[in-house]
């Protein structure tokens, strides 16, 4: 084992630093990777030697799961870049997406309180179909375009969904019990 903790997390399954990427692919690394750093393969070896196996089995399966999911993945590649995404700090959006956010809400809000798991499952699937599109166009910004700035207010908009997905989760755990 020959441990690079300074590389990439896309050199470190050998994928190309991209937000498309081949979840097969990178899923097939992933195995291969964490198969050569498993502690369990230096059972045998010193107390050095089994700390940074788990040390780099640790690192790889951060790695995973962030290359895994398109937000954490868009977000560590404006990291790379040196973009920070601002998303604490920088909560100003279009008018049309905060019109859009509030109408879903207030439908979150009514489906929640009448208990309605048919209306919350149609805004997941909306919201699904929403955060599709602004991940291919996440995917242009930086893959095409080279766009970060508009890359970074993606993601901004990503996590505002995200948050909505999460109220809709949230309130059908509630419908359906």
């Amino acid at each position: 084992m020959n441990p690079d903790f300074q590389q990439s997390h896309f050199a470190l399954f050998g994928l190309p630093e991209r937000f498309a990427l081949d979840v097969t692919q990178l899923d097939h690394a992933w195995r291969a990777v964490a198969a050569e750093v498993h502690p369990d393969r230096f059972a045998h070896a010193g107390d050095a030697e089994k700390r940074v196996a788990l040390m780099m089995a640790t690192r790889v399966n951060e790695a995973y799961r962030t290359l895994k999911s398109p937000l954490p993945r868009a977000r560590y590649l404006l990291t790379l870049a040196g973009v920070d995404t601002q998303e604490e700090t920088n909560t100003s959006m279009p008018a049309d997406f905060l019109m859009q956010q509030m109408e879903w809400r207030e439908a979150i809000e009514d489906a929640s309180r009448a208990r309605d798991a048919a209306a919350l499952e149609k805004l997941a699937v909306q919201l699904s179909d929403a955060s599709r599109a602004l991940e291919r166009q996440l995917g242009e910004a930086i893959d095409q375009e080279q766009d970060l700035d508009l890359a970074a207010a993606l993601v901004r908009k990503l996590r505002f969904l995200e948050k909505l997905g999460q109220e809709i989760d949230d309130a059908l755990e509630q419908a359906l019990s």
